[in-house]
């Protein structure tokens, strides 16, 4: 197939939609900008429409309102996930404006960090804070750690709680989970975009989709200070399971949803016995 003329907007979006991208205009705007020549064009073109999610070939993804370095196999963030950063900085707020003025910086940890997408956004809605993600993927890590560095942040390296600096123990405010939830037998009929080109355990939350939530409940509270939060994505077929798996570890839950996004949360709050 022949190259794309840089100007042809028109013949790009409809090969696009023709292959299935919902927003194909949009798309086709996007790779334009990006290709510096018409070759380079037609190859992230034929990509693109072999299924290679449209972040991982521009190298970002737009999040709050942030470009987010994206590298190739690692987890794109979704816009539904904006939604928990969202709940997280309004909780944050608040306690700034309950707390004295001397407050330090609060702790936020982004677990199951992927891109460090989650913990980046809140620092920049609601900072200052001390940040700190953690992932079991080398790749989404080297990623992450390009997003949150600016900041301020560390990511580690390791499964959940494992790498996390033990001086944080008891002192975390809010701890940011967008965990897999994705029951293993669904994955099959999930978009090729994620299950081909993302890794699976992003995706892959065991039988139930619950089993990396029943982890991360489990040690929250030695992490949360009192009154700290445990915010957890899920999908509102899940979020009664998911409250009830955090009220089975001491902390009091609700759930919180997003009609525009699509987006289910639930969040658990530390509240040690006096």
């Amino acid at each position: 197939m022949p190259a794309i003329r840089p100007n042809s907007h028109e013949a790009l979006t409809s090969r696009l939609r023709a292959a299935g991208c919902v927003f194909a205009e949009d798309e086709a705007r996007l790779l334009i900008a990006a290709a510096p020549t018409p070759e380079a064009l037609e190859s992230m073109a034929s990509r693109r429409v072999a299924g290679l999610p449209l972040e991982h070939l521009l190298g970002w993804a737009e999040f709050c309102g942030l470009r987010i370095a994206v590298d190739t196999g690692v987890f794109v963030p979704r816009r539904r996930t904006e939604f928990l950063v969202r709940q997280a900085a309004a909780l944050l707020d608040a306690w700034r404006r309950e707390s004295s003025a001397a407050v330090p910086s609060p702790v936020v940890i982004d677990l199951c960090c992927g891109s460090g997408a989650v913990g980046a956004a809140l620092a920049a809605l609601a900072g200052p804070v001390e940040l700190h993600g953690a992932d079991i993927d080398s790749a989404a890590v080297a990623c992450a750690r390009t997003n949150v560095a600016p900041l301020g942040g560390e990511v580690h390296e390791g499964d959940l709680y494992a790498p996390l600096p033990a001086e944080l123990r008891g002192r975390v405010r809010v701890l940011a989970v967008n965990a897999p939830y994705v029951p293993s037998a669904d994955i099959e009929t999930m978009p090729q975009e994620a299950r081909l080109h993302e890794p699976r355990a992003c995706l892959d939350g065991g039988v139930d989709g619950l089993e990396v939530q029943r982890r991360v409940a489990a040690g929250a509270r030695q992490w949360l200070a009192p009154g700290g939060h445990v915010l957890i994505e899920t999908s509102r077929r899940q979020a009664g399971q998911t409250a009830r798996i955090l009220r089975r570890h001491g902390l009091a839950a609700g759930i919180l949803r997003s009609e525009e996004l699509g987006a289910t949360v639930v969040a658990g709050v530390h509240r040690p016995s006096s």
